[in-house]
C-alpha cells in the first residue's frame, strides 16, 4: 500500500514534466546533494566514500559525481524507467534502510526535483550550463536585539541573467553562537550582545549576514563624547564601541604607555635613564617623539628581522649555513632600509641566482615544490589557506579545485642547479614544464587567484614576475589585509580578524570600516609600515589603559581596552636578562655550524637578534616559540602550561641569572644606594614604575631585618616576586 501510494504521488508530482524545465544536475541537484548532507565528509564525501557510494566533497567534482551516481554499480542506483523505485530516492527517503537516515520526505520539493531529473533520463552537468555568479542575502549588516528571529532569504544570480531564490537548499553555518545562531532552513535566533555572523554556502559561493546585538547596558552618553580621537582608527573604533554600546577605557598612564609600547615595538625594556627620563617629561607630545624614537632605534631592526624570519620559515635545520644567514640578512637589510612591503615580497618572488648572493632565493629551497610554494605564498602574503582546493574545492572558502592547481602552476618552472660554491645552489626560471591536476589529467592554465585571463601555456616569460606584479598590485585586496592584519596583531595581540592568517569570507573582521580604511592608508602611504605602525601607536585606541569597566570586562575585540597578553619566548627571555643583566649563551647546533666557528653566539646576543630557531633552549620552547617548519601563526603558542609555571617558580632559567656573580643585583648593593632606593631602582627596571608606598614599606622592611650576609638573598628573592608577577609576565 505505502509503495502504491508513493507510485501515484511520483505520477502526479511528474505530470508537468514536459511543460516544466528539466532539472539541471549542476546547479539543481548538485545542491541538494550538498544542503542535505550526502557530499558532505562524514557521508558519501568522504576521500573513501561511504558503503561503495563516492561523491565529491561539496559537489566540487560535476562530471565525476553524475558518472558516480549514474554508472557506477552497473547504474544500479537509477530506475529511469520508474523513479521511484530508484536507489537514490529510496534510501534517501528511507524507504530502504539507510545508514546515513532520511534526508527529506518523499512529498518534498527536493524529492520532486531528482524525480523529476531520473524521470528526464538523468542527464549530466553540460558545457554550456548557466554558472552561478554571485551570492546574496537578505541582511547582510542585521542591527536587532537578543531574543530577536530573523529569516535569511538567499538569492543566487546566474550568468543567464536569471535570479533564484536558493534559500532552502543553502547550508548555514553561525560563526559566534553566544550572539546568534541559525538553522538548516536560515532562521536566525539571536542569543547576546556583541557582534557574529552567518555565513550561506551554495554551489561554491559565500555570502555572509553579520548580527549586531548592541550592550542592553545603560550607558553613560559622556564615557563615549569625553574621548578626542586622533586618527581614523579612534575615529572608527568609537563608531563601533557606540554601535555596541560598549564604553571605552580611561587613557594608560605613562609607565604602563612607556613599558607597553617598548616592549610592542622593539622587544625591550626601557632602561632605567630612559623610564626616569619619560616620567619626569611633563611636555604633551612626548609620547609622539618616544613614539618616533623608537622606529629609529636598531632593536627595531633585529624586532620586525626576528617577526619576518619567523613568518619567511629562516631555519638551520633546512638550510646551510651560509644559506640561512644570507636569507637572514636579505631580511635585515630590507627592514633597516624600510623597504615597502609591496617591494620587498616582490623582491623575494622574483628572486634569482645564487642563494649565498641573494638570500631571498632561499625561500624557493625551503619551499622546493609547485604546490608549496603556492600555499606558502597564499597563507603568509594573503592571510589565507587555500590547502583545502589541493583535493576538492575549498569547503569554507571561494578558491576551487581548479584555482588552487592554476596557481600553483605559477612555479611550476622554478629550477635550481648546484653552485660553484659548497652548498651553494643557483635558481632560475625554466622556459617549460608544467602541473599536471590530478583531477582533469592536464595542466591547467597558469594564473593567479581570482584572476580570469590565464597566462599563455606557451609563454617563456617568468610566470612569478606575473604572480609578482598581481600580488602586490594596489588593487589586490588580500594582499593589503595579510599585512595590516599582521601590524595590527602585532599591537593589540589579535587580528582585526582572527586567526591573523585566516582571512576568509566566512571569518568577518571585528571591525570591516576599520579593516579597509587601514588597508587604504597602506596604499596611501605606498606600503611603508613604520607609517602604519606610527598611526596605531599614536592612537587613543592603543593607549587606552588595560584596566576594565564592568561594561566592556568581556570585550576582546573592539578596542574598549588594552588586552593583557603574555610576553613571547624571546622577550620574556631578553627581559629577563636585560633585567638582572646576566646576558644568555646561545649554542650554535654543531650540524649547523661552519667550519672553525665558535660554538655559541656571541656574548650579549639576545634572542630577538638570533637568526636561527634552530636553537636549543628548553626556555624558548616551553613558552611557546615558533619552530619555523610551517607558514603558520599557530606554530608560536600563548597557551599556558605546567612547564611555563615551573620555569618561573623554580626554573634554572630565572635562578642562575638572579645568581650570577656581578649581575645587576652585586651592582646594587655595591652602590651604597639606600634600601629605599635600592628598592625604587628594581621596581623601575622591572616593572617601569615607582614602587607604591606600601610596596616599599614592605621591601625595605626585608632588607633592613635581613643579616649582612643575607642581604643578596633576600634581594633575590625581591627580584624573583617581581619577575614571576603578572605585570612583569605581561604586557599591559
Amino acid at each position: 500500500m505505502q509503495y502504491r501510494r508513493h507510485l501515484i504521488l511520483l505520477v502526479l508530482l511528474s505530470s508537468t514534466l514536459h511543460a516544466a524545465e528539466t532539472p539541471s544536475f549542476r546547479n539543481t541537484i548538485q545542491p541538494i546533494l550538498t544542503r542535505y548532507g550526502c557530499a558532505m565528509g562524514a557521508c558519501h564525501g568522504a576521500a573513501a566514500g561511504q558503503g561503495g557510494f563516492r561523491l565529491s566533497l561539496r559537489g566540487f567534482d560535476d562530471e565525476g559525481d553524475w558518472i558516480s551516481i549514474t554508472r557506477s554499480a552497473n547504474g544500479r542506483r537509477l530506475t529511469m524507467e520508474d523513479p521511484a523505485r530508484s536507489l537514490f530516492l529510496l534510501k534517501a527517503t528511507k524507504m530502504v534502510p539507510h545508514k546515513g537516515d532520511k534526508r527529506f520526505e518523499v512529498n518534498s520539493p527536493e524529492y520532486k526535483a531528482i524525480a523529476d531529473w531520473i524521470a528526464a533520463g538523468a542527464p549530466g552537468p553540460k558545457a554550456d550550463d548557466p554558472r552561478i555568479v554571485s551570492l546574496e542575502v537578505s541582511h547582510p549588516h542585521l542591527v536587532t536585539q537578543a531574543g530577536k528571529t530573523v529569516q535569511l532569504k538567499v538569492t543566487a544570480k546566474f550568468s543567464d541573467g536569471r535570479s533564484e531564490d536558493v534559500t532552502r537548499w543553502t547550508k548555514y553555518n553561525a560563526t559566534n553562537a553566544s550572539v546568534a545562531t541559525v538553522d538548516d532552513f536560515g532562521l536566525i535566533k539571536t542569543t547576546g550582545s556583541g557582534e557574529g555572523s552567518v555565513s550561506a554556502w551554495y554551489l561554491s559561493r559565500l555570502a555572509l549576514a553579520t548580527i549586531t546585538i548592541p550592550n542592553a547596558s545603560n550607558v553613560d552618553p559622556a564615557a563615549f563624547a569625553a574621548l578626542k580621537p586622533r586618527n581614523f582608527i579612534d575615529e572608527l573604533t568609537l563608531k563601533k564601541l557606540r554601535e555596541l554600546n560598549i564604553p571605552p577605557s580611561v587613557r594608560a598612564e605613562d609607565h604602563e604607555f612607556l613599558r607597553r609600547t617598548f616592549l610592542d615595538t622593539i622587544g625591550v625594556l626601557p632602561t632605567l635613564d630612559e623610564t626616569r627620563v619619560f616620567l619626569a617629561d611633563k611636555t604633551a607630545d612626548k609620547r609622539d617623539r618616544l613614539i618616533d624614537s623608537l622606529l629609529q632605534r636598531p632593536e627595531f631592526v633585529d624586532y620586525w628581522s626576528h617577526r619576518w624570519s619567523d613568518l619567511l620559515l629562516v631555519n638551520g635545520d633546512k638550510l646551510m649555513p651560509e644559506a640561512m644567514w644570507s636569507y637572514y640578512n636579505w631580511i635585515r637589510r630590507h627592514v633597516a632600509a624600510n623597504t615597502p612591503w609591496d617591494a620587498m615580497v616582490r623582491d623575494l618572488l622574483t628572486a634569482t641566482g645564487s642563494t649565498l648572493e641573494h638570500g631571498g632565493v632561499n625561500f624557493f629551497v625551503l619551499n622546493d615544490e609547485p604546490t608549496k610554494c603556492a600555499e606558502t605564498v597564499s597563507i603568509a602574503f594573503l592571510g589565507t589557506s587555500i590547502g583545502c582546493a589541493k583535493c576538492h574545492n575549498h569547503p569554507m572558502e571561494k578558491w576551487t579545485n581548479e584555482q588552487y592547481y592554476g596557481f600553483a602552476n605559477l612555479f611550476a618552472r622554478v629550477r635550481t642547479k648546484n653552485g660553484t660554491q659548497a652548498d651553494e645552489r643557483v635558481l632560475f626560471s625554466d622556459t617549460q614544464g608544467d602541473l599536471v591536476a590530478p583531477l582533469t589529467g592536464k595542466p591547467p592554465p597558469p594564473r593567479p587567484l581570482d584572476v580570469t585571463t590565464p597566462i599563455s601555456m606557451t609563454s617563456t616569460e617568468d610566470r612569478r614576475i606575473v604572480l609578482a606584479n598581481w600580488l602586490t598590485g594596489a588593487d589586490n585586496k588580500l594582499f593589503q589585509r595579510a599585512i595590516v592584519n599582521r601590524v595590527w596583531a602585532n599591537f593589540f595581540g589579535a587580528g582585526l580578524v582572527e586567526a591573523v592568517d585566516d582571512l576568509r569570507v566566512t571569518n568577518a573582521a571585528s571591525n570591516e570600516e576599520l579593516f579597509a580604511t587601514a588597508c587604504a592608508h597602506l596604499v596611501q602611504h605606498k606600503f611603508d609600515l613604520k607609517a602604519l605602525m606610527r598611526t596605531i601607536l599614536q592612537s587613543e585606541t592603543y593607549q587606552r589603559s588595560s584596566v576594565t569597566l564592568p561594561e566592556n570586562i568581556t570585550d576582546l575585540r573592539y578596542g574598549s581596552h588594552y588586552v593583557p597578553r603574555r610576553l613571547k619566548a624571546e622577550i620574556l627571555l631578553d627581559t629577563i636578562s636585560q633585567v638582572t643583566a646576566a646576558p644568555t649563551t646561545f649554542k650554535i647546533d654543531k650540524r649547523n655550524a661552519n667550519k672553525g666557528t665558535s660554538e655559541s653566539y656571541p656574548m650579549g646576543f639576545r634572542a630577538l637578534q638570533l637568526p636561527d630557531s634552530n636553537i636549543a633552549s628548553y626556555f624558548l620552547k616551553s613558552f611557546g616559540r615558533a619552530d619555523r617548519v610551517a607558514t603558520c601563526e599557530c606554530e608560536r603558542t600563548n597557551e599556558p602550561s605546567m612547564a611555563q609555571a615551573l620555569h618561573i617558580a623554580n626554573g634554572e632559567t630565572l635562578n642562575l641569572k638572579l645568581s650570577q656573580k656581578d649581575n645587576h643585583l652585586d651592582a646594587l648593593l655595591a652602590s651604597k644606594q639606600p634600601d629605599a632606593k635600592i628598592i625604587e631602582e628594581a621596581y623601575l627596571v622591572t616593572l617601569t614604575r615607582e614602587p607604591t608606598e606600601r610596596e616599599i614599606a614592605k621591601a625595605t622592611q626585608l632588607l633592613a631585618t635581613a643579616k649582612p650576609e643575607d642581604r643578596r638573598t633576600t634581594l633575590e628573592d625581591i627580584f624573583w616576586s617581581l619577575m614571576g608577577s603578572k605585570e612583569f609576565l605581561f604586557n599591559h
